[in-house]
């Protein structure tokens, strides 16, 4: 299996609403956000989304393949209060795809994209557990950067904040 990262296109609304709703069915506890949350957002909602990443040069929505298959996603923002530090959201790969080097492949990519951006620091919050995710941020040098927080309001579940510093600062 030979994974690509490519970027997500405007016009590729309907499969990254696809993939993100996959996701938080799947993998409930590592978002923010909620499937039920998200299902009932229009069309609209969807395409202006990624319209809106398209042209603003601030973000980044990224996804794995499989060939022609859509098999991950990260979202990557440069913060609008810190233009040196990007963001991480929404990342996941397919259960099917996991353990084929996708995950890594779009944290790299993240991360490659933060870097030519301008961004310093990438920052990331992930369920505070011993879990895949974890071993990958730690792997690619992710440390904690300050207290666990819920994940969502009402939720057992923490975050850890993360962050990894970029260029010759590191």
């Amino acid at each position: 299996m030979v994974i690509s990262i490519r970027p997500a296109e405007p016009n590729e609304w309907r499969t990254y609403r696809d993939v993100r709703l996959q996701a938080l069915l799947d993998s409930p506890n590592a978002f923010g956000s909620t499937y039920e949350a998200e299902v009932g957002r229009t069309d609209a909602l969807w395409a202006a989304r990624m319209a809106a990443a398209a042209s603003s040069g601030q973000d980044r929505a990224l996804f794995a393949c499989d060939g022609d298959r859509v098999c991950g996603l990260v979202w990557c923002k440069l913060s609008p209060d810190e233009p040196m530090v990007a963001n991480i959201y929404q990342m996941w790969v397919d259960p099917a795809s996991r353990g084929t080097g996708a995950g890594r492949a779009l944290l790299g990519e993240a991360i490659a994209w933060a870097e030519a951006a301008g961004a310093r620091r990438v920052c990331l919050g992930v369920t505070a557990a011993d879990t895949p995710a974890m071993r990958l941020y730690l792997a690619f040098g992710f440390r904690s950067a300050g207290s666990a927080e819920p994940l969502r309001e009402g939720s057992f579940l923490m975050v850890q904040p993360m962050s990894l510093t970029l260029g010759s600062a590191s």
